[in-house]
């Protein structure tokens, strides 16, 4: 097959869309046909709030845009779906028994202190290989009061491919995010489905990215006006994106901006030493065994979340124009932590910012741009050490640093974080997920001339479809932190 295309499904933690990629020997076209808003409901539990994904508002989307998709392309080879990581819904007799606990929700923590008492740190970094946090999804599971009603959990994009197409299945690259997989066999992990209070069989079979998941179901068909096969992608969304890094040699490091800012590299295996874990780095799946070697740095969201608190006070807010004056700041700034917990959960992010300040006798920002800067030096600030670190650990010579996702047009932010780590930083593309998402399927199917196509052979179709914007440390910037070139201690 010369040419082909293909839809993708890419739900974000803010938003989803689905996209027809037009795939040939020499460029991938995108071409966006749906976008939709997402984001936590909170319904009263248990005498307080607790936070919600509207799962089932997110498939008639998908719906709605496969729709368009196929009004417009009758000829879709296949269909891939991706999402954020971790959240699950619990199904029995095939019917789900709630809306998902949303990672953000506060009763996680109690789920990590009962899995932390079954099986001590060292041990769960020994077999899973990631780093601590408390939404993990074997944490989740600890504090799921429903789970002894379920027969099966399927994680979010897992649960959507089921709906499409009838078949259960756990997609290898985000099931490594649970905390139930074994980082080294790349399998279900016995010891760690019983700390976290698993019965047997709740996990579905692992499948991997290429492989088909089956045919839409009738009924979806007829909803969708169309008939292809639903393809397993990197169904974690950063997982795709990393597939889409437009490197041309293997001294990359990669930062996937958006909503969560994930920061690493890539390596052929895991790293589980006492070391990684005391620097609470990640081992993750990718695609094509690869393992995706990081940190779960805070992203956009804190300037979204702040710009959101603007507008609930009744003033509009010009992004653009408020960048730009954050670029214009001249005085100093503070820069925070952007992992104190004080900054996980929604609400009045810059009033935080402003606490955190006065806590540790420091000059709040001032204005609405001094916050803006502040979390956009802090954001880079915490791409540095963790760069830094991983290279450290890892034993990785990093030389360029990629940035892709909806931060890659954030220039204030691709220039600090030049600035930061003293490195060339390439900004782009915007869509990787998708770009990724499409790539895998196009490869299964062998689209273009894809099939058997190596990882480095899908980026270098990437680099000629799409020109990252190149960022260079500005003469003079602080970049003590972070040497000109990193090489590993090891």
């Amino acid at each position: 097959m010369s040419t082909g295309s293909v839809a993708a499904v890419d739900l974000g933690a803010t938003s989803g869309r689905v996209i027809v990629g037009h795939v040939a020997a020499d460029a991938v076209r995108l071409e966006p046909v749906g976008r939709f808003p997402n984001g936590p409901v909170a319904l009263h539990e248990d005498d307080r709030e607790v936070l919600h994904w509207d799962v089932v508002e997110l498939y008639r989307q998908v719906i709605t845009g496969l729709r368009t998709a196929f009004g417009r392309h009758r000829a879709l080879a296949s269909i891939g779906i991706d999402t954020w990581a971790v959240d699950y819904g619990l199904l029995r007799g095939g019917r789900l028994l709630g809306l998902p606990a949303h990672y953000r929700d506060e009763r996680h923590e109690r789920g990590a202190a009962a899995v932390r008492g079954r099986m001590p740190a060292h041990e769960l970094y020994a077999r899973n290989g990631l780093q601590h946090l408390p939404f993990t999804t074997v944490h989740q599971f600890a504090a799921d009061p429903t789970l002894p009603l379920a027969e099966r959990a399927l994680l979010v994009p897992d649960l959507l491919g089921y709906w499409l197409t009838g078949v259960e299945a756990a997609e290898r690259t985000n099931a490594s995010t649970t905390g139930l997989l074994n980082a080294s066999t790349r399998t279900w992990d016995p010891a760690l489905r019983a700390a976290a209070g698993l019965p047997s069989g709740l996990l579905p079979t692992l499948r991997d990215p290429g492989d088909r998941l089956g045919p839409l179901l009738p009924t979806v068909a007829d909803a969708v006006g169309g008939q292809a096969p639903v393809t397993l992608v990197g169904s974690h969304d950063t997982a795709s994106a990393v597939v889409a890094v437009p490197a041309t040699t293997s001294d990359f490091a990669y930062i996937s901006s958006g909503t969560w800012s994930l920061v690493g590299v890539e390596l052929d295996g895991p790293v589980l030493s006492d070391a990684a874990r005391r620097a609470n780095c990640t081992n993750e799946g990718g695609v094509d065994g690869r393992v995706r070697f990081l940190k779960n740095v805070s992203g956009l969201w804190l300037l979204s979340e702040s710009v959101r608190t603007w507008e609930r006070d009744g003033d509009a807010v010009d992004l653009e124009a408020l960048l730009a004056s954050a670029a214009a700041v001249t005085t100093p700034v503070p820069v925070f932590d952007v992992a104190d917990d004080v900054f996980t959960a929604p609400g009045d992010v810059p009033a935080r910012i402003a606490a955190w300040c006065t806590e540790r006798g420091l000059a709040a920002p001032a204005s609405r741009a001094q916050v803006v800067r502040s979390i956009l030096e802090s954001l880079a600030v915490a791409y540095a050490e963790t760069l830094r670190t991983i290279a450290e650990v890892s034993g990785k010579d990093i030389r360029v640093v990629h940035v892709v996702g909806g931060g890659s047009q954030n220039r204030l932010l691709c220039q600090l974080t030049a600035d930061r780590t003293g490195l060339p930083v390439l900004a782009g593309p915007v869509e990787a997920t998708a770009l990724g998402n499409v790539l895998v399927q196009a490869r299964a199917l062998g689209i273009a001339g894809l099939r058997g196509a190596s990882l480095e052979a899908l980026r270098d179709l990437v680099a000629r479809t799409v020109e990252p914007v190149r960022y260079t440390p500005a003469p003079g910037s602080d970049a003590r932190s972070f040497p000109t070139t990193v090489r590993s201690h090891a």
